[in-house]
């Protein structure tokens, strides 16, 4: 396995760090130079035609895209560094149709009785924040139109944020809490964990629901397990990218070290210097900046070059997740979003070689961010995101990267698909929004098993393949576990007894991304949890690192070398082993930024637990916090 790094500098050159020196004898592989100089002017043959002049230093490029799918072109107001949008007045914000008289009634009876019986008024603060609740679930079902000014008014509150009205407004997140508020059970297990989660963690987080498993798989684990496929011996390169958070908007000479927000934009500043730049940006980017167009065409310039595939292409690329810039909520759009698809698809397909790329949405790329809709909603809310889906399912198959048969499920489970490779590899990919914190879709039911079907096709897939004798790769943004703080602890307890149930014969790997940094974890199979026992089994779990460098990172992406039968990653190293190792791993968690703090005392014992953690729930019961992030 070699780890290769874009250094971020602020000129052009580009090296490449090896970590965990791991050539080995037996492979007959061979890489590029040990670094590339990006050229001094932006490569303009990228792109038929530019809205500005390409080759000027003083502003990033501004290309002209044409989407195949949606078959217009896109204007450069969109992208222009000068027209930074404060609202989207332009696509639609749904909301929940209003309820009859009948079923506010019904549902005002049972609300107080679940109010009367919870055990949130045990706390004063747990008990308000579920009353309030109670309040706001009344109006979005009353009143839905006047749930956007409710959520702001709550927002204000409780203090939740100082940009309530662009956070929680009509054209931003507010129609997306009053759905959720009209179809939560708030006085149970769902407003719970909304307190806890959202409102200054009003309420203590409550005991993560039993999980009942009955009649869920359709075959018993095979016992004895399959004989395990016998390495091939021959060696693919597989590259792994994930959180490029392409920023069109990047301003060259705009503050890179502002107080808050995206830095290297011109309507962000540092409040210590209001009128005058402290660092101007370059143009590869800053610790504060997503990748800037210079940034990105010298990483996909770089890749082939470094990884020694520039006449071979890749076997495949995997990618997990986040495109799209960190913008505000109120800075967003659906054509942001399907412009960022559409370039980096198609900047992909042009530069990277030979090889499909398999895909998975990240946090960043859905608008309203991070939120994804289960179909169990119901009713036209169900299919509010397809107009996502459907768009990336169809650039997919535009770049002949999945089949027709992968499209269609791509379309029909919230961009996640499966695809069966000739050579005996499965790849499925997982939209983890549906498990992340911050989808506000996620609370509603979410006591129920699998309210948005995923972990349904995902044990499908898994079983098809352990029918047809195939090794399966899951990809997927949001990691299951870790330190427990992204994802939910219900959904990733489900996915972590699935694993384990598909492993070690079935599932080969997992991959995630969302971090933007460089991690490790393992799924203990139940036949292995015994700590005295070497978890030969366990199910390696590999966080990816970012393109950007935001926050204080070096940009970086990765090849492996995968054995061609057993779709194995050659090369491990066992970290629990040596507190030095750990402070190594630490080191390049971060992706060796002179900026990654030092892991010592409980740090050590926080990062061996969180690499034994595959769920939320194992993590948050049994890991010391606070030290998941190097950010």
């Amino acid at each position: 396995m070699v780890r290769l790094l874009i250094k971020l500098a602020a000129g052009a050159a580009v090296a490449v760090s090896p970590a965990l020196a791991a050539a080995t004898t037996a492979s007959s592989l061979t890489f590029g130079p040990s670094s590339f100089t990006a050229p001094g002017t932006f490569p303009t043959s990228l792109y038929k035609s530019y809205f500005n002049n390409p080759t000027a230093t003083s502003a990033q490029p501004q290309p002209v895209i044409s989407d195949p799918v949606l078959h217009k072109t896109y204007p450069l107001a969109l992208t222009s560094p000068k027209n930074i949008p404060q609202n989207d007045t332009v696509d639609p914000h749904p909301l929940p149709p209003r309820a009859s008289d009948a079923q506010l009634l019904q549902n005002a009876i049972a609300q107080v009785q679940g109010l009367a019986t919870s055990s949130a008024f045990a706390g004063n603060k747990c008990a308000l924040c579920t009353a309030t609740l109670q309040v706001a679930k009344f109006l979005a079902l009353a009143a839905p139109a006047q749930g956007p000014a409710f959520a702001v008014f709550l927002c204000e509150q409780f203090r939740l944020s100082s940009t309530c009205d662009e956070s929680f407004g009509a054209t931003t997140l507010g129609p997306v809490l009053t759905q959720v508020l009209a179809n939560a059970d708030v006085a149970g297990y769902d407003g719970l964990m909304i307190c806890e989660n959202f409102i200054s963690s009003a309420c203590p987080l409550p005991p993560t629901p039993a999980l009942n498993l009955t009649g869920w798989f359709a075959k018993p684990k095979p016992s004895p397990l399959p004989p395990p496929k016998t390495p091939s011996g021959k060696r693919l390169k597989v590259l792994h990218l994930s959180d490029f958070h392409l920023d069109p908007r990047f301003a060259n000479g705009a503050e890179a070290n502002c107080t808050t927000g995206l830095c290297c934009r011109e309507n962000n500043f540092n409040t210590g210097s209001p009128n005058a730049t402290l660092q101007p940006a370059p143009r590869f980017g800053a610790y504060l900046c997503d990748t800037s167009f210079s940034l990105a065409a010298a990483a996909v310039a770089a890749i082939p070059v470094l990884a020694g595939t520039e006449k071979t292409g890749f076997a495949f690329t995997v990618f997990t997740g986040d495109l799209v810039s960190h913008d505000s909520e109120n800075q967003l759009s659906r054509d942001y979003i399907t412009y960022t698809e559409t370039v980096l698809y198609d900047l992909w397909k042009r530069t990277l070689g030979s090889g499909p790329v398999y895909a998975a949405l990240g946090n960043h790329d859905s608008y309203n961010q991070a939120q994804d809709a289960p179909h169990s909603l119901g009713g036209e809310l169900a299919n509010q995101f397809s107009w996502n889906y459907d768009h990336v399912a169809a650039l997919w198959q535009q770049e002949q990267w999945i089949p027709q048969s992968a499209v269609a499920q791509a379309r029909a489970h919230y961009a996640a698909y499966s695809v069966q490779r000739t050579d005996g590899l499965r790849v499925i990919t997982l939209n983890t929004d549906l498990w992340y914190r911050s989808n506000w879709f996620n609370y509603v039911n979410l006591s129920q098993i699998d309210t948005s079907g995923m972990l349904r096709f995902l044990t499908d897939e898994l079983q098809d393949a352990e029918d047809h004798g195939d090794r399966v790769w899951i990809l997927g943004h949001v990691l299951s576990g870790w330190d427990g703080t992204n994802a939910l602890e219900a959904p990733t307890n489900h996915f972590y007894q699935i694993v384990d149930r598909f492993s070690p014969h079935v599932i080969a790997n997992i991959f995630w991304g969302h971090t933007h940094e460089d991690e490790l974890s393992v799924h203990i199979l139940r036949e292995q949890r015994d700590e005295h026992q070497r978890a030969d089994g366990a199910r390696d779990v590999v966080d990816r690192p970012s393109i950007t460098p935001l926050t204080n990172l070096n940009s970086g992406f990765r090849v492996y070398e995968v054995d061609s039968a057993t779709f194995d990653i050659v090369d491990a190293t066992q970290m629990e082993a040596n507190p030095d190792l750990v402070t190594t791993f630490n080191n390049f968690q971060g992706k060796q930024s002179v900026l990654t703090p030092a892991c010592t005392g409980e740090c050590i014992t926080a990062k061996i637990c969180y690499l034994r953690s595959g769920s939320s729930s194992i993590a948050l019961q049994n890991c010391p916090r606070g030290f998941g992030s190097v950010q």
